[in-house]
């Protein structure tokens, strides 16, 4: 369950110079504003995408939020420091993008909520230790096109007209934002490259936070990928197999444990090979990844759940990653003349997609 305990909106405007700081919370008791802060909140925590980090010591938003955390300052104040922050540098930068501000404070429960469901079941779904967060949401607006009804002289007449304060869908992505978990502080954020008087920075982490940049899980899955792929080519294994079966063992891992540990892949997916064992750790430490990292598994089941090959004669086969390393679906078998045969097992029946 998540449960907003704060939340506040500060609005923007770099075309006319001016910005509107709210001076009271979001009413959470407005069933469509609880909705659309939720769904926010909920797909920036659950994005794959998102890099980690800690803050440095010097860090003056981790000492405004413990000042906060003590109740030595209010929601609504640290909010209006932050939103003045953002005024500063965003009206800098050389391009500008129309957005608003949200920042809350909320707790949520971890388990695995189910896709698709509505909010009161997604409420029912959740159990466990809740979380409390601390979240600040750039949100960029956008352009769209509305009919405009004038009445002049000689009956109704319909324009179209552009409006650009519209905020972006629940169901939209956003690409900056900052989640910091107020017991551990913790820090889940996503950032964008921003040119400020032709050079190049990173708002949430140098600026904003001062805080460490480590891989996003998605980042760390992908990197895998590609080692297993360059080390089973190089060893003249399977890369389809070898591949196949790391999506697998990601898939498998961050359901169980919720985490990947990236040598403990290269391990299985080479357990009949140690030479290409040991040459996928040497990689993975040159690659500078982490010893392990975080993943939700719904993530996870996104990134790896299935895997796409082409032949080089034209066709397309896409199967679950787990089939891989499973002949009673699915094999690949080498012929002495150099050729590949797929043969799929055990198919009851076929449809047209």
């Amino acid at each position: 369950m998540l449960t907003i305990r704060h939340a506040i909106l500060h609005a923007f405007d770099f075309d006319t110079g001016a910005y509107y700081l709210s001076e009271h919370e979001l009413d959470m008791d407005e069933k469509l504003v609880k909705s659309y802060v939720r769904r926010h909140l909920r797909r920036c925590g659950a994005s794959d995408q998102n890099m980690h980090g800690v803050f440095a010591q010097d860090s003056g938003f981790a000492e405004e939020l413990g000042l906060y955390l003590d109740h030595r300052t209010n929601f609504v104040d640290l909010s209006k420091q932050i939103a003045e922050f953002f005024w500063d540098t965003l009206r800098k930068c050389d391009d500008l993008v129309q957005a608003d501000l949200l920042v809350a404070d909320y707790e949520e429960s971890p388990d695995k909520p189910r896709d698709g469901a509505s909010d009161e079941e997604l409420e029912k779904s959740f159990d466990g230790e809740p979380v409390r967060r601390f979240a600040v949401v750039l949100l960029p607006r956008s352009q769209t096109f509305m009919h405009s009804i004038e009445h002049p002289s000689g009956g109704a007449f319909n324009e179209i007209v552009r409006h650009d304060a519209t905020l972006p869908n629940p169901s939209a992505r956003v690409n900056t934002y900052v989640l910091v978990d107020c017991k551990t502080l913790d820090i889940d954020y996503s950032d964008k490259l921003r040119t400020v008087a032709e050079a190049e920075v990173w708002i949430m982490q140098n600026l904003l936070l001062k805080c460490t940049r480590e891989p996003s899980s998605r980042e760390v899955m992908q990197t895998v990928q590609s080692i297993v792929e360059e080390v089973a080519e190089a060893g003249n294994v399977s890369v389809v197999e070898a591949v196949g079966h790391a999506k697998a063992c990601m898939a498998h891992s961050a359901n169980l444990e919720e985490r990947l540990v990236p040598e403990q892949i290269g391990r299985e997916v080479f357990e009949d090979e140690p030479r290409l064992a040991e040459r996928f750790e040497e990689r993975t430490r040159e690659a500078e990844l982490p010893e392990e990292v975080a993943v939700r598994p719904a993530a996870a089941r996104r990134l790896a759940k299935s895997h796409r090959i082409r032949t080089d004669t034209g066709v397309d086969v896409v199967f679950p990653s787990d089939f891989s390393t499973n002949p009673d679906y699915l094999s690949f078998e080498h012929q002495e003349d150099g050729t590949i045969n797929i043969v799929i097992r055990n198919v009851r029946s076929i449809e047209n997609r």
